[in-house]
C-alpha cells in the first residue's frame, strides 16, 4: 500500500511548531559515508575542526585507568572539573556550568532566558546553533552580516546591539569565518550592550587566536554586563568525540539557572576524566595549537597563490570563496581526492568552503587538489 501525504504525519500528534519549523544543523560527513561515496579508504577529515594531532597521551592514560568507572554514574555536578577550571581561570566555581559539548550549554542559554517572542542577535555567516536553539524557543533571531573585507560588521552590530535584544550571540574567533576581535572591537561591542542583553561570546576556537589577542574571561570580567563566555576541550584539546564545554558566568544566579536547564548526569564520567587530565597537560595543547598555526598560515598562503579568497583565520580551520558554487567543489574533493569539507549553505554565502587545518600530509593533498579543480574551471569573478 502506497503511504499517502498524511502519513508522514503522526495521527493526531501536535508538535511544537517552533521545533517542527526548525532548519537541520549541519555536521561533517561521517567518514563511513565518504567512503562509500568516494570510494576511497583514506579519507582527509577536514570538515568538522577536530584536532589532526589527537589529545594528550594524559588523557589516553586517564581513560584506561582502574580510577574510571563507566558502571558507575558520573559526578552530576563536575565538582573536581569545575574546581580546576576554577582555579585555571581566576574564578569561582560556582560560576561554572560543564556542558556535553558547548552545544548543549548554547541550549541551555536558550532555554533559561528566551521565550517566544524574545529578541536574538547573532551574525551571519553563523554557528548553526546560535540561531537554532533561539529558534526553538520561539525567539526572533536577527543577523548582522559580515562585511565585504569579511570580517565584523561593528556598526551593524551597534545598530541591533542598541534595541536591547534578549540575547546577543557573538563568537569571537569567529565560526565559520575565522577572524577574532582585537582589544577594540570587543570593548565597542561591550560597550554597546544594554541592561537585559545577555551577551554571549563563543570563544571555542581561543586556544587558536594570535598572542596578544583579547581573553573574554578577562575583558568581560571587569565590564559589569551580563555575560557568558562559553569555551570548549573539542578543538585545541582534541576531545571532539567525548563533549565537554564550559560557560563562565558573569553572576552565579546565571550558572544556576543555566545548570537548571540542562539535564542531569549531561557529562559522562569519561569526559569528565579526560577532561581533568587535557587541563594537567596543557604544554601538550599549547605545542599541538603553535604547530597548527603555521600550516594555517602556509595552507592560507598557498590558497590565495591560487587566487581565492581567503577570510583572515585565528581558528584552526580557513573559510574561503571558491568562486563557484561551494557543494560541487566540495564533491569533487571528495570524489576525486577523498577529502571532506564543508560547503557552506546560507544564502548569499553558496560559494563559501571552510577547511580545518588537517595534517602537513592533509594539507598538501587539499591544495593540490584545489589547485587541479582550479586548472581545469578557473575561478570565477
Amino acid at each position: 500500500m502506497t503511504p499517502s501525504a498524511s502519513d508522514n504525519q503522526p495521527h493526531g500528534l501536535r508538535f511544537n511548531p517552533h521545533v517542527a519549523a526548525l532548519p537541520p544543523y549541519h555536521a561533517g560527513m561521517n567518514v563511513a559515508v565518504a567512503r562509500g561515496i568516494s570510494g576511497q579508504h583514506d579519507i582527509a577529515r577536514l570538515a568538522s575542526n577536530e584536532n589532526p594531532e589527537g589529545c594528550s597521551p594524559m588523557v589516553m592514560t586517564a581513560l584506561a585507568s582502574a580510577a574510571y568507572e563507566p558502571w558507575r554514574y558520573a559526578d552530576p555536578a563536575c565538582t573536581a572539573l569545575r574546581a580546576a577550571l576554577a582555579q585555571k581561570l581566576g574564578c569561582e566555581a560556582r560560576q561554572l556550568v560543564i556542558g556535553n559539548g558547548s552545544e548543549e550549554l548554547i541550549a541551555a542559554i536558550a532555554r533559561a532566558v528566551l521565550v517566544p517572542g524574545s529578541r536574538v542577535l547573532t551574525v551571519v555567516p553563523s554557528f548553526g546553533l546560535h540561531e537554532i536553539e533561539p529558534l526553538a524557543a520561539g525567539a526572533e533571531v536577527v543577523k548582522v552580516a559580515m562585511t565585504p573585507a569579511l570580517g565584523f560588521d561593528l556598526d551593524g552590530l551597534e545598530r541591533e546591539l542598541a534595541l536591547a535584544p534578549h540575547v546577543a550571540f557573538l563568537s569571537s574567533p569567529w565560526n565559520p569565518v575565522g577572524p577574532a576581535l582585537d582589544s577594540s572591537a570587543l570593548q565597542r561591542v561591550i560597550k554597546a550592550v544594554k541592561p537585559g542583553t545577555l551577551l554571549v561570546l563563543d570563544e571555542a576556537y581561543f586556544e587558536f587566536a594570535d598572542p596578544g589577542a583579547p581573553d573574554g574571561i578577562e575583558v568581560l570580567r571587569a565590564s559589569g554586563v551580563s555575560h557568558v563566555v562559553l569555551r570548549t576541550f573539542s578543538k585545541a584539546y582534541g576531545l571532539a568525540g567525548l563533549r565537554v564545554g564550559y560557560a563562565v558566568c558573569s553572576h552565579p544566579e546565571i550558572a544556576r539557572v543555566l545548570s537548571a536547564a540542562k539535564t542531569p548526569f549531561n557529562v559522562n564520567a569519561a569526559a569528565q576524566a579526560a577532561a581533568l587530565a587535557a587541563l594537567a597537560d596543557e604544554a601538550w595543547m599549547h605545542a599541538s595549537v603553535g604547530r597548527l598555526r603555521l600550516e594555517r598560515a602556509r595552507v592560507a598562503q598557498a590558497l590565495c597563490a591560487l587566487g581565492l579568497r581567503v577570510a583572515p583565520s585565528q581558528t584552526n580551520f580557513l573559510f574561503f570563496d571558491a568562486g563557484k558554487d561551494s557543494g560541487g567543489v566540495a564533491d569533487t574533493l571528495l570524489r576525486q581526492a577523498g577529502i571532506i569539507v564543508k560547503a557552506w549553505r546560507e544564502p548569499g554565502y553558496e560559494r563559501f568552503i571552510r577547511a580545518t587545518i588537517g595534517s602537513p600530509a592533509e594539507n598538501d593533498r587539499l591544495i593540490a587538489a584545489l589547485a587541479q579543480i582550479h586548472q581545469a574551471d578557473p575561478v570565477a569573478a
